[in-house]
């Protein structure tokens, strides 16, 4: 018998965590594939659900676990209900402060994993399938001092809503998530060295409520899910805005020359 089952990347924390609590209370699956670097997270998130959790313990920016990913999935042929995207991360600072492991580890893992994972997927998801991808509010305009990550994250909104038009016929909805700044570990990653560059947040989210979102707008039919209506608005009007300006008055709020 084919198993029903969801995958999430990034689920050792923050949203990908979030995600993997809150399917398994709206939904049965036989099996909830967790994927993260750090195990001792992934099994204590295994004792937090209902359905039987298998971690897979993988750096996405190693082509290597892609590949293992693709094996697995045609070793056990299952049926994926649910794709979560939700690993991914940013650096603060200026270009030539960040080592170039990070600047194209950004590339791999919010682009490159993305995609792969993705499409290495789709085979296996049938009509009423669904796929969260985790851009950014950043996806939707060029980010000084965080200029890779932002750029990344606006691959990943035009890959997925150009994708859910493709798929359209087979019956799989494909959205991306894109939040504001979100209390997670990501600020703890983000930053580079000592120095603070970005300085300035003027509101916070919790991961759980961009999460509960991002589930209802899914049940809604959207593409983009954006929590909080400041937010929204200021998705308007950087696409009435030259990005020149909205440059400087993001230069102007970090006090950034």
């Amino acid at each position: 018998m084919q198993k029903k089952i969801a995958v999430i990347t990034g689920a050792s924390s923050g949203m990908g965590r979030d995600f993997a609590i809150r399917l398994d209370e709206r939904e049965s699956f036989d099996e909830i594939w967790v994927i993260a670097r750090r195990r001792e997270r992934l099994e204590a998130l295994g004792s937090q659900l209902r359905a039987p959790v298998r971690p897979l313990v993988m750096d996405l920016t190693d082509p290597a676990s892609l590949t293992e990913y693709r094996d697995l999935l045609a070793a056990e042929a299952p049926h994926v209900a649910v794709l979560v995207n939700a690993g991914g991360y940013g650096k603060f600072a200026r270009h030539d402060e960040v080592p170039m492991e990070d600047t194209l580890g950004m590339i791999d893992l919010n682009c490159r994993a993305l995609t792969a994972i993705t499409q290495y997927t789709l085979p296996y998801m049938k009509e009423g399938g669904q796929i969260f991808q985790l851009g950014s509010l950043s996806s939707f305009q060029p980010v000084p001092y965080m200029n890779v990550y932002a750029a990344s994250k606006a691959f990943v909104l035009s890959y997925s809503r150009a994708l859910n038009v493709e798929l359209k016929p087979r019956g799989i909805r494909v959205m991306a998530v894109c939040p504001g700044w979100v209390r997670t570990e990501f600020f703890d990653r983000a930053e580079q060295g000592d120095k603070k560059t970005v300085t300035y947040f003027n509101r916070t989210y919790a991961s759980d409520d961009v999460v509960r979102l991002a589930l209802r707008d899914m049940e809604r039919g959207r593409d983009v899910s954006i929590l909080g209506l400041p937010v929204r608005n200021q998705v308007r009007m950087v696409k009435l805005l030259p990005h020149k300006l909205i440059m400087s008055i993001w230069m102007k709020q970090q006090g950034l020359k």
